[in-house]
């Protein structure tokens, strides 16, 4: 073949490709734009994750190491309550949502992914942009996530949508940056210049960050979604970042009347059935820990006696052949002065053998779950492997 024939068959071969993802485009843009999209703020929905191209086990661990700096936020109003997400973005404890997400807030709380609770406070909230920032004292010291402050993410680009971390096993979803400079307006919100995304965004992901699957930075917040749930959209951080500083370094007094308190008989403030909740999940979060090899977060997760019992060496070590963990069966009752959960659940582990070889091991496990120095922590626990 000739190198004019073949130059000839390339180039109408590019053109072909041309022709057809543009025809593709006009498809989806006409599509897209005849959908209605809305904000969400409640407690999110499983969703099926489209498959990703990053190996499991480092898309894994990328969720599991962001997600310490993702945070629920539970808002009490006037006339009920809204659940959304955030993301720490500094030292100083402050969290970037949405707007939309604390609207309206009497009281704000914050729940991390390691089951801590704390109370926070508007210092910055946007009147079109659907964009807020809360401080919470309790987080100030903490890691705050990376956030890519200028670079603009690109059509194709691999990412994770996160959402509320209790429950965060239902509020994770990949995909990919499907299309740019969307506009359109949720009252009173304008949505200007955001990404358009083949990850859901579901009730509870509000707020939340959308990572760059390949650096772990946040790139956006997530904000809203189709009606039929198939579509994404998310606030490009670069495009807010100046006003989130501004807020940040001087905060706008935003007063909440907290006219949401209950008596209750369980620590924290919570319902009972709030506390069975926090105390699974701390349960999930441990083995979710041990999975990825943190054996850092994992060990901080038991109480002060246990700790006292057991050094860190010994706590990894005894862990260090487990190659990955699935909980099943988990339940959780209160006990008679419902100062604590006993927790039980069925684990599948895959672990190594001094052969190098892969076993699977079944064990009924029972935890003991409780408030210590007003954190939640594993006082007590112990496992039974069938047979």
């Amino acid at each position: 073949m000739s190198k004019k024939l073949a130059l000839l068959l390339s180039l109408a071969s590019s053109l072909f490709i041309l022709i057809g993802g543009g025809a593709a485009f006009y498809f989806l843009h006409d599509y897209y734009s005849n959908t209605t999209v809305e904000a969400t703020s409640s407690l999110g929905e499983k969703t099926n994750a489209p498959e990703s191209q990053k190996n499991d086990s480092d898309l894994k661990s990328v969720i599991h190491e962001t997600q310490k700096s993702v945070v629920q936020i539970e808002v009490a109003l006037k006339d009920g309550t809204s659940s959304g997400s955030g993301f720490l973005y500094n030292a100083n404890g402050d969290v970037i949502t949405n707007a939309h997400v604390v609207e309206g807030a009497q009281k704000i709380t914050v729940k991390t992914s390691d089951a801590k609770q704390f109370e926070a406070q508007i210092i910055g909230m946007g009147d079109t942009i659907d964009v807020a920032v809360i401080r919470v004292p309790g987080l100030e010291g903490n890691d705050p996530l990376p956030v890519a402050e200028e670079r603009m993410a690109e059509v194709g680009d691999d990412i994770i949508a996160l959402g509320s971390p209790l429950g965060l096993q239902n509020t994770v979803t990949t995909g990919i940056v499907s299309s740019l400079d969307r506009e359109f307006i949720l009252e009173p919100y304008r949505y200007e210049h955001i990404y358009q995304i083949s990850a859901p965004i579901t009730k509870g992901n509000s707020g939340g960050p959308l990572i760059d699957a390949n650096t772990g930075e946040a790139i956006a917040i997530n904000s809203a979604g189709t009606d039929s749930g198939a579509i994404g959209f998310s606030i490009p951080l670069p495009n807010v970042i100046e006003q989130i500083k501004n807020w940040s370094d001087d905060p706008v007094k935003i007063t909440v009347d907290d006219e949401s308190k209950e008596e209750v008989s369980t620590p924290q403030g919570l319902t009972g059935e709030d506390f069975k909740n926090n105390a699974t999940y701390l349960i999930g979060y441990f083995y979710e820990s041990l999975s990825t090899q943190d054996y850092v977060t994992g060990y901080s997760l038991l109480g002060s006696r246990w700790q006292s019992e057991m050094l860190y060496e010994d706590f990894r070590s005894g862990y260090i052949h487990t190659l990955d963990v699935e909980v099943s069966n988990m339940t959780g009752s209160l006990n008679q002065t419902n100062d604590q959960v006993k927790v039980t659940a069925t684990i599948k582990a895959q672990e190594r053998t001094e052969d190098k070889k892969t076993t699977t091991s079944l064990y009924n496990v029972t935890y003991q779950v409780g408030y210590e120095n007003d954190q939640l922590k594993i006082l007590s626990g112990k496992a039974e492997k069938l047979k």
